[in-house]
């Protein structure tokens, strides 16, 4: 699982780096019916190298921090993302 922190309407889509103890997922989508929410699991696919199928929100569906069950991703894959070093 994995805690993150959306920013909607972002000028780019982009994972990372960490803020705070979340994970940044920045989408170009803004938060109306679902498309944002859309772009996260799609970006965190994408970012990980998993198939869509494989990204769950689990809590947060309609807020801006949401928690993900990414299947297929290791710490490695994480920490890369997070900017962690």
């Amino acid at each position: 699982m994995i805690d993150v922190l959306v920013v909607p309407r972002a000028s780019r889509t982009a994972v990372g780096p960490r803020v705070g103890d979340r994970l940044r997922v920045a989408v170009t989508a803004p938060p109306v019916d679902g498309a944002a929410n859309a772009a996260v699991i799609e970006a965190l696919a994408d970012a990980f190298g998993v198939r869509k199928a494989s990204v769950t929100i689990v809590r947060g569906e309609t807020g801006r921090r949401k928690t993900v069950r990414v299947e297929g991703a290791t710490a490695g894959m994480l920490q890369r993302l997070a900017g962690d070093n």
